[in-house]
């Protein structure tokens, strides 16, 4: 498990209070041995004029469920993680529903991390796919 021992999702739902994660109603669903889940949404908060789920959604969804991946891999009394760059990719559109991402990491170093995001339709389609670079940056 690369996560602390007895980590909980409403421990993780609670993080998000008066954020943009609360806005857009992104709620932590599971906890894996190497994975985050949440789920988002699709209506009026979320999609673009067309009707369409917003490719910025997904990179908020995206970017939470690695920002909070990477905080939770290092000492936060020593370490705090920023993001360095993020990119995605928009495979298929939705409309309405829920989507689900989940975040595994590909690189988990001392100054950097690079985690996965995959977003699916609620009929398990993928819909995006997104990583983002995180910077591991030492408390003073």
């Amino acid at each position: 498990m690369i996560f602390p021992p007895n980590l909980r999702v409403d421990t993780l739902n609670d993080w998000g209070k008066n954020t943009m994660t609360d806005f857009l109603d992104i709620k932590f669903t599971k906890i894996g041995e190497d994975f985050l889940e949440a789920t988002m949404p699709v209506d009026y908060r979320t999609k673009q004029p067309l009707g369409l789920l917003h490719g910025g959604a997904n990179v908020v969804l995206a970017e939470t469920l690695g920002s909070v991946a990477a905080s939770l891999t290092v000492n936060s009394e020593k370490q705090y993680c920023v993001g360095l760059e993020i990119n995605a990719n928009h495979i298929k559109s939705v409309k309405e529903g829920l989507v689900r991402g989940i975040t595994k990491p590909i690189h988990i170093g001392k100054k950097t991390q690079i985690w996965e995001i995959k977003i699916y339709t609620e009929s398990g389609e993928l819909s995006c796919i997104s990583r983002i670079t995180m910077a591991v940056i030492d408390k003073k």
